[in-house]
Formats: C-alpha cells, sequence, structure tokens
C-alpha cells in the first residue's frame, strides 16, 4: 500500500474512534441536561433504589389543592379540601365542587397542572373529571372526584406537591348542547 493509503486508513480509524467516544460522552451528557436544564432527576442503579423504597413506605407528602375558571365562564370551582397528608404507591381520593350559575347548559373542560413542575412526572390521576368535558345545567352543582397516586419514586426534596384546575368554557360543545332540538324535526326543502 502506499503512504496515501495508509494517511486514509489512519483518518478513519481516528473518525471511529472519536465517534466511538463522543457515544459514551453523551449518557453523562444527557443525565447532566435532564437534570440541571430541565430537573428531571433519572433513576438510580438498583442498589440505591432499594434503600430509597424502605423508607418510601413511612414518607408522606402534603398534596396542596386549588382551583378556578376562566373568566368566559360562568361557574364556581373550588376544592371541597385544601389539603392533604398521602403516602406514597397509596391511591386517594379529593373531591371538588363546581356549580353552573349561568342560565343555560354549559360544557366545561378542565386543564390540570402539579408544581412544582419536575414533580408532575411523579403525580399519576387514575380517575379525574378532567379526562372528559363535564356539562352542567343551568343552577347544577356538582361534586368532582379525582384519584391520584404519588409514586414513591418523587424526590426526596419534594414535600410538597399543588394541584390546580382550571375549567375553560368549550365554545363548541357548549353551542351544540343549547341547539334547538326542534331543528332536527324541520322539513327539508323540495330538490
Amino acid at each position: 500500500m502506499s503512504g496515501g493509503g495508509n494517511r486514509g486508513l489512519m483518518k478513519m480509524l481516528a473518525v471511529a474512534l472519536a465517534a466511538f467516544a463522543f457515544t459514551f460522552a453523551l449518557v453523562p451528557l444527557y443525565r447532566i441536561a435532564c437534570e440541571k436544564v430541565f430537573g428531571v432527576r433519572l433513576e438510580k442503579g438498583p442498589v440505591a433504589g432499594v434503600s430509597e423504597s424502605a423508607t418510601a413506605a413511612e414518607r408522606w407528602v402534603t398534596v396542596q389543592f386549588d382551583g378556578g375558571v376562566n373568566s368566559k365562564l360562568p361557574w364556581s370551582f373550588e376544592p371541597e379540601q385544601l389539603t392533604m397528608r398521602v403516602q406514597p404507591g397509596k391511591q386517594y381520593e379529593a373531591m371538588y365542587f363546581a356549580k353552573n350559575l349561568g342560565d343555560r347548559a354549559i360544557v366545561g373542560n378542565a386543564v390540570p397542572s402539579v408544581a412544582p413542575a419536575r414533580a408532575s412526572g411523579y403525580f399519576a390521576k387514575t380517575e379525574c373529571f378532567c379526562f372528559t368535558a363535564q356539562t352542567l345545567q343551568p343552577g347544577e352543582a356538582r361534586d368532582m372526584p379525582v384519584r391520584f397516586i404519588v409514586d414513591p419514586n418523587l424526590p426526596t426534596n419534594i414535600n410538597t406537591l399543588t394541584l390546580s384546575y382550571t375549567f375553560f368554557k368549550n365554545e363548541t360543545q357548549t353551542a351544540q348542547a343549547n341547539a334547538p332540538a326542534a331543528s332536527a324535526d324541520l322539513p327539508r326543502a323540495a330538490p
């Protein structure tokens, strides 16, 4: 082989080695980006997980509840309790109360949020009024339950979570709910 062929082979080997080294560097870079930039704590190895799960059974977390409505929605909406002490890994139920203060049927959609934001991945709703649109007739009041579980892997430095809902008026479904039923019975024009 000529000297030029050896140099080309050496360059290809150097590029392959650099790519291999870069691939291994991505793992710690990914971890740093997740933890420092996005606030997401990655899972630990099995040895660390065992010691944390032993204390998870003894751990208690406070969940705060908040609720409100968008200004276009004439409802009152609020949690029935402001706080609840929960044990991670167990299911709990909280109640919200909604009332239509308007003079016609109104359909609303609830948008949930969990604070702090980095804890939202550790809060699981197993049943929630936010999963579907809610229709309230004029003056109708209703209890709305939410069932949830706080993940035992919640970072130990987070002791308080806030579950908040904002209800928004669903204009399209509200119009459909209030459309006169008689319009379906109107005679059709002859072709």
